[in-house]
């Protein structure tokens, strides 16, 4: 369908009411209340942007029909987790020959899987922490790791996500416990070094040319660190942006991001989280390539600085994923 046959355009070309958009959100992963929400955020945003909205949930087999035979432009997704952000769906709408907005299945399957992230990063030159990639049923000696690594470690599921199956510990018995709990959510686990610092992420948007959004400090409301409650309970946490940063910190973390998104092949958006320790280094922990798009989201608040408005971010991913 072409979105830009009238000569009345927005700035950047679509004709929103020409362009039908099917929102994708729900699906069958650990994460599917936040896609719910994240989906209702957009498809409001969607709909005050002009454009006509239909919402779908690929959980149900009559929705997935329903995007085969209807006559939509793009695929608004807003699906995070299993299925939903590690390429499945995104293979789906190839078939079917719809466009999407986010990356493609290549990227969404390695971004979505930490162990896989960190090869990338390295190749690319992303400064990442160290770690170990351990898979289930394979012989793991938590001492071993301990002395290789340090004793205060993080413990992530490799494919999950919202901190789902994350661990902070201490020695090798906290490691040990934390390991037979990651594996119930993966069968890929990563062990990695524990960076002590502050907590920052930055939002990056294009294709070929991407540029990054303001950076974002994020300050949990609970004192630790970016856990579910504190990325989606209201009042879990608070976002300062710009983050209180000097210009070259600023302009360093920004690039590390729009190098990771380059690194992975992300398209549309991407949003890689960061420590900066006391010395001032900093650490890109992953790269999420459909990010939250809730009221309490970070993307939408990055856009806000720079003057874009929450439909007319969402239009701008509908025009990235049409290009």
């Amino acid at each position: 369908m072409d979105c830009q046959k009238s000569n009345e355009r927005s700035a950047n070309g679509l004709v929103p009411g020409q362009c039908p958009v099917a929102v994708l959100c729900g699906g069958t992963s650990t994460e599917r209340e936040i896609s719910l929400k994240s989906g209702a955020s957009s498809a409001e945003a969607l709909r005050e942007a002009g454009f006509p909205v239909t919402v779908f949930d690929p959980a149900r087999k009559e929705d997935l029909l329903a995007l085969m035979t209807g006559d939509f432009a793009v695929a608004f997704l807003c699906t995070h987790g299993k299925g939903g952000e590690d390429g499945t769906l995104q293979g789906f709408l190839d078939t079917i020959g719809l466009p999407y907005t986010g990356s493609d299945v290549w990227s969404s399957a390695v971004a979505m899987d930490k162990t896989k992230t960190k090869l990338f990063y390295r190749a690319s030159g992303v400064p990442t922490p160290a770690s170990v990639w351990l898979r289930k049923g394979e012989p793991a000696d938590a001492g071993a790791l301990v002395n290789e690594l340090g004793s205060h470690l993080v413990v992530k599921a490799a494919s999950g996500g919202s901190t789902l199956g994350l661990y902070i510990v201490e020695g090798r018995d906290e490691l040990a416990e934390a390991l037979q709990q990651a594996f119930s959510f993966d069968d890929d686990v990563l062990v990695e070094q524990f960076i002590a610092g502050s907590e920052y992420t930055v939002s990056v948007l294009g294709n070929s040319d991407p540029e990054a959004l303001p950076v974002i400090q994020i300050l949990p409301a609970n004192g630790s660190f970016y856990d579910f409650e504190a990325k989606y309970a209201p009042g879990g946490s608070r976002h300062v942006c710009p983050a209180p940063l000097s210009d070259e910190q600023t302009d360093r973390m920004q690039r590390y991001a729009v190098m990771a998104h380059k690194a992975l092949s992300c398209r549309g958006v991407s949003r890689t989280d960061f420590i900066m320790d006391d010395d001032g280094a900093m650490w890109a922990l992953e790269t999420n390539t459909l990010p939250g798009m809730t009221s309490t989201s970070l993307i939408p608040d990055a856009a806000r600085v720079t003057g874009m408005d929450f439909p007319t971010l969402c239009t701008q991913l509908v025009s990235l994923a049409l290009e």
